[in-house]
């Protein structure tokens, strides 16, 4: 009976943490599906189903995201990330025509997916890079195979693999120095493309393989040694016979080549042409022309060619007139029929490609100018002069939209995914009056009172809106839905539920999104754009004041100020030659706002003026090597200098793999914790403490360091062994408690002394002292300093630490903690799993280190702790996910923000998605639930006011005659 109750609790416990109910879906949360910016040359609509005319949008984004996009309703079918540390290239996709599956490269991976489901059919793993993956039919059997071409350590290898199976068929090997590019085919031959030479001096060499055997057939190069610099030089390989061409930019001219041959025709380019992009048919049955896309500052133009493939010649067949802005073209085919796409600031043109007269032409209805990037078109070619297109358009925005016939289906902020930084900012407009009242005090009576007349006068503009609104108010709260904006504009609501979460990404981009409106992006903006290949890396984000100033400072010295209400920018300096390197940042506070203290790597501040003043602070950096620094910066005169206070070093072969720290806002509620004999255990509370996790590849031992940031004294410490540091390591700290989460070995707490392996979470909680109602060497005392050295014992009050490690059934990252506004709710620790794409909050309570071990709770322990008894395996319970049945994907972070109510916090994932919701740790015990039946409340009180109503004058009546009865 005890463990029946013992599994109640359980069950309980893990309720009050419990994901969100099926009618607060979509309510309280919101989710940004997001792919990443698709890629130019891997971005198509395609049939995933033989015998069917219904397309999907399918695209392998720059975070080598691959996922198939309803084109109707916008939103995502499946999707999946190639790889789960994106360093390199973002990869490869092709989709054969008449077949199920498409085909994916990344890194040393090639895989082919379902095309209508996105099931892995197969996947194949060799060493090196992956350069391209293309497709090839077998003539025989009308079977399509897959061409993937790899370098590996210098050497060019080309392997033929199975459409159906992925085995290696054959595999070609080249030893050189080349760089191979690309590879093509042809009803007879297989083609190389790769740039032979040496650093900024290349020239473009072709090599001919038999498709069925592998074996070399020819090579040669075409052009001078020079007329290429680099891969990005090449702008347009073809992938099959309806373009056999490889064509490529060097100096004021475009140099094209038929493959096969050993001539090359050149365009020659003005002298102000800025982009260049080629456009040519997909399908081998297709006509053999292609288009060349010019677009400069003045303009864009493009001119149409046509290829004989038997003489080896190229003749331009027309050219299209130049149009404002940079444009975008897309190529569509049906059978031999070509399709150019043209899309413009405001309209949408189809062309044949044989004719420079359009066949269809709309408006393009939308807010503003359209400001193309690239797009992918689909058109129909219904009957006689009837067309019908609709194009997948990358904006400059970074929004994806498609547009039919002139008309917007839907949008996608696919420019919000990879974000790298988040932050809470409040809504200003309730903290503007609270200063205005402020502002009303420091004055004499007589002034604050016109001010305050004045001030009501005005908001009387206010109040026909007002009036206007308490209907829907009343009837809403009546239904249990929350009020709304009536202008559609940003609202502070009174439980503090509606904040902005502005975030940065890795492309540069700021965003401002409306936690009050489902997640609505509020603004957009590009800030700090960045090259290709490179990734912003933000070292400090953080809110200054109450107007909801964010201010962020970048590893390469960038710095910025933004507005989160509409985005506005104050500031923004861009990193060049003389700007310093930032190493870390801190955040100070001044008297009336925060600001960004920027240091370098030696510890120095990099900025001529700080900004503020500082205090008697002390700042953790990394020091050279695997080290950890504490630092002092004092002012001298009007320069700073660095005192350096203490230094933790790794031993060798450790490597510091994560740092936690305390969160700026940390209130306690209770400074003990009463035990189940109402005795008290003092919590050890030292805001000045981090967590470090050290990790030694060779001995594979994890350590896990409580420092104090004063004196850097080590408070605590613990060993793991047996831990893989292949894999991620993260910790996190919350009032007197810190935890980790790793893969490791664990020891069996029973008399075989055996170990298993697994995903495992320890938790640490510290007190003053080991024995209740002690408070230890410090005793009664209001400050401690931890420099100075107490009386009583000799040397540094260390904590009692109390610790418990359980085995998960899934590997928790990125561990964070929830917030509330006076600390009085349970904490939840938020982390995410990888392998089942979701957000679970587990509870505080499940991981007490204090659990009993081997023994059921005594009922006094269950009825003041709540303390369920250690079982040292714990499943994800399903209810314990916020985000419910939806796949949040490439988690890099979380940011918690409490709301007014102590009930709740407010919690914001972000990495490749973005995804909101709000915890109830202790459950909604200040607020009434949507469950709660107003109607029904509403109603018996209105019943019994019209029963009161009735009866009291029949009891008047009564009372009246009982009065006279006792006359007569």
């Amino acid at each position: 009976m005890r463990r029946q109750f013992q599994s109640a609790l359980l069950l309980g416990l893990s309720a009050l943490a419990a994901a969100i109910f099926q009618d607060e879906v979509g309510h309280v949360d919101f989710h940004h599906s997001l792919v990443g910016i698709p890629q130019r040359e891997a971005t198509f609509y395609h049939r995933p189903k033989l015998g069917t005319k219904a397309s999907l949008l399918y695209t392998l984004s720059d975070l080598g995201v691959v996922g198939a996009v309803n084109p109707v309703s916008g939103e995502t079918v499946w999707r999946h990330q190639l790889s789960d540390n994106f360093t390199g290239s973002a990869g490869h996709l092709r989709a054969p025509a008449d077949e199920e599956w498409v085909a994916t490269a990344q890194g040393p991976r090639v895989q082919a997916w379902n095309g209508l489901t996105g099931r892995n059919v197969w996947q194949t793993e060799f060493k090196g890079e992956a350069r391209d993956v293309e497709v090839i039919e077998v003539t025989t059997t009308s079977r399509k195979d897959v061409l993937a071409l790899f370098e590996e350590d210098g050497t060019t290898v080309l392997r033929r693999l199975h459409g159906g199976l992925g085995t290696v068929m054959w595999e070609f090997r080249e030893t050189t120095k080349d760089i191979p590019l690309q590879v093509s085919t042809d009803t007879a031959s297989v083609y190389i493309v790769s740039l032979h030479g040496s650093h900024s001096s290349y020239s473009i060499k072709t090599t001919s393989v038999d498709p069925s055997t592998g074996k070399r057939v020819d090579q040669w190069t075409v052009g001078t040694k020079g007329d290429v610099s680099a891969p990005e030089d090449v702008m347009f390989v073809g992938g099959n016979t309806a373009a056999p061409i490889i064509a490529w930019k060097s100096d004021d001219k475009l140099s094209i080549q038929i493959l096969g041959t050993k001539t090359k025709h050149d365009v020659l380019l003005a002298s102000d042409v800025e982009f260049i992009d080629i456009q040519a048919p997909y399908l081998k049955e297709s006509q053999s022309h292609f288009l060349v896309h010019m677009a400069s500052s003045s303009g864009n133009r493009a001119e149409v060619f046509s290829i004989d493939i038997k003489n080896a010649q190229i003749k331009k067949m027309h050219e299209l007139p130049q149009l404002q802005g940079r444009g975008s073209f897309s190529t569509s085919c049906e059978g031999a029929n070509v399709y150019f796409t043209r899309i413009s600031d405001d309209e949408i043109q189809v062309l044949p490609s044989d004719s420079h007269e359009g066949v269809a032409r709309w408006k393009i209805q939308l807010d503003g100018p359209v400001k193309a990037i690239h797009s992918v078109s689909e058109v129909i070619h219904k009957s006689g002069t009837d067309y019908a297109v609709r194009a997948a358009i990358l904006t400059e925005d970074h929004d994806w939209i498609q547009v039919r016939n002139g008309e917007k289906d839907w949008a996608r902020h696919e420019g919000l995914s990879g974000s790298v930084a988040a932050v809470w900012a409040e809504i200003p407009e309730q903290e503007n009056l609270a200063k205005v009242l402020a502002g009303e005090v420091d004055t004499n009576p007589i002034t604050a009172y016109v001010n305050r007349v004045v001030r009501h006068i005005d908001d009387l503009q206010y109040l026909p809106g007002y009036l206007a609104s308490i209907p829907g108010n009343i009837l809403a709260s009546i239904a249990g839905d929350e009020p709304t904006s009536s202008t559609g504009s940003l609202y502070a609501d009174v439980f503090g539920f509606n904040k902005i979460v502005v975030l940065v990404t890795r492309r540069g981009r700021f965003y401002g999104l409306d936690t009050g409106n489902k997640g609505a992006v509020l603004w957009t903006k590009e800030v700090l754009p960045q090259a290709a290949g490179e990734s912003l890396s933000v070292k400090g984000f953080t809110v200054t004041n109450d107007a909801g100033v964010v201010a962020m400072r970048g590893a390469r010295g960038e710095s910025v100020l933004i507005r989160a209400t509409d985005g506005h920018l104050d500031e923004a300096k861009t990193a060049d030659s003389a700007t310093p390197v930032i190493a870390s940042t801190a955040v100070v506070d001044g008297e009336s706002s925060a600001w960004l203290l920027a240091l370098g790597p030696d510890g120095k501040p990099v900025d001529e003026t700080l900004g503020g003043q500082l205090a008697d602070q002390t700042f953790i950096i990394r020091g050279d090597g695997e080290s950890l620094k504490g630092i002092k910066i004092v002012a001298d005169g009007e320069k700073s200098k660095k005192q350096e206070l203490w230094e933790i070093k790794a031993v060798d072969g450790q490597r510091v793999i994560d740092v936690a720290t305390l969160s700026v806002h940390e209130p306690v509620a209770s400074i003990g914790r009463v035990l189940g004999d109402r005795q008290v255990q003092y919590k050890y509370l030292n805001p000045n403490t981090a967590v470090v996790a050290l990790v030694d590849d060779k001995t594979s031992v994890l350590s896990i360091k409580l420092i104090d940031t004063i004196s850097g004294q080590v408070l605590a410490a613990d060993t793991h062994e047996g831990v893989d540091a292949t894999k991620l390591v993260s910790c996190t700290m919350s009032e007197n408690w810190y935890a980790c989460s790793f893969f490791g070995q664990y020891k069996l707490n029973d008399e075989s002394g055996r170990s298993i392996k697994g995903y495992q979470i320890v938790v640490s909680d510290l007190y003053e002292s080991s024995t209740p109602n002690d408070r230890g060497p410090l005793g009664d005392d209001e400050k401690f300093s931890s420099l100075a050295p107490i009386e009583n014992p000799l040397g540094v009050a260390l904590p009692f630490v109390v610790s418990q490690s359980w085995i998960m059934s899934q590997p928790l990252t990125k561990l964070a903690v929830t917030q509330t506004r006076q600390g009085i709710a349970n904490r939840n620790i938020i982390a995410y799993l990888p392998e089942s794409h979701s957000v679970v909050a587990l509870p505080r309570i499940m991981l007490d280190p204090r659990r009993p071990v081997g023994r059921d709770p005594t009922a006094n322990e269950i009825e003041a702790e709540g303390l369920p008894r250690y079982m040292p395996a714990i499943e994800i319970d399903s209810r314990n996910i916020l985000s419910h049945d939806w796949s949040i994907l490439g988690v890099d972070g979380f940011t918690t923000s409490p709301a007014v109510v102590e009930s709740t916090s407010l919690l914001v994932a972000y990495g490749i998605d973005v995804y909101g919701t709000r915890v109830v740790p202790s459950g909604l015990f200040d607020i009434l639930g949507k469950g709660f039946n107003k109607l029904t409340l509403v109603s018996t009180v209105l019943a019994l006011t019209s029963g009161v109503l009735f009866v009291a004058p029949m009891v008047r009546r009564s009372q009246i005659n009982r009065r006279w009865e006792a006359f007569i």
